[in-house]
């Protein structure tokens, strides 16, 4: 870890760069290959984090946010996943953005279960259809192209709403990597179902539980 890194995470978290500094060489072994392959930093930092806290664990109030995180993940990596493998579903020419948007969407389950560890909740059973609302979610692009909006606005309004609880923890920094990930993903879909890939200068947060009642009828 260079003198820069060692700065960053010390601004971010002091005690957590002791701890990281005192087994860097350790770390850096174990988990910069797969990470420097992956080409993401919070890879590499998420990996480390749980390194750091593994004696005590994350606290509960970490924990229950990145629960709270990888739940909506689960619901966009299935959701991309089913759609991705759905024959005559999306145009050649979307393709390619939806695939990758389905990479990133499995990249952060993997991270967020990885920083988790065993206290990672389990994958949640889900429909698409919303109890039939949208049953043609798979078969015509435009009502796929509408729940893609509709997820990626509400990832970061997630995000967004759920900052102040990491705030003064590294974690922080990872998930707002993913919040503005979220963030492109959602300015990429919106103009396909006609609207503009922003609402205005100020985005606005959610609550978790404004969060869960939108994602709730796609929870099975």
């Amino acid at each position: 870890m260079n003198n820069q890194n060692n700065f960053i995470l010390d601004e971010i978290d002091p005690d957590l760069a002791e701890r990281i500094n005192a087994g860097r060489r350790n770390l850096f072994a174990r988990y910069a290959a797969p990470a420097i392959a992956l080409g993401s930093a919070p890879l590499l930092l998420a990996a480390a984090s749980t390194e750091a806290f593994a004696a005590g664990g994350l606290p509960q109030k970490v924990v229950d946010v990145l629960n709270f995180a990888l739940t909506l993940e689960y619901l966009e990596a299935a959701f991309y996943k089913t759609g991705n493998n759905t024959a005559g579903l999306i145009p050649a020419k979307y393709k390619g953005l939806f695939r990758t948007i389905g990479q990133h969407e499995t990249a952060h389950v993997a991270l967020l279960k990885g920083a988790l560890g065993a206290a990672a909740v389990k994958a949640p059973k889900v429909d698409f259809t919303a109890g039939g609302k949208y049953a043609d979610v798979f078969s015509n692009f435009e009502t796929f192209a509408t729940l893609s909006a509709t997820f990626e606005d509400l990832g970061v309004a997630a995000y967004k709403g759920q900052a102040g609880n990491l705030a003064g923890t590294a974690v922080l920094t990872t998930a707002l990597q993913i919040h503005s990930v979220e963030a492109r993903h959602a300015s990429a879909v919106r103009p396909l179902i006609g609207k503009a890939g922003f609402d205005g200068a100020f985005d606005k947060p959610k609550t978790k539980a404004e969060v869960l009642a939108a994602a709730t009828p796609f929870l099975a």
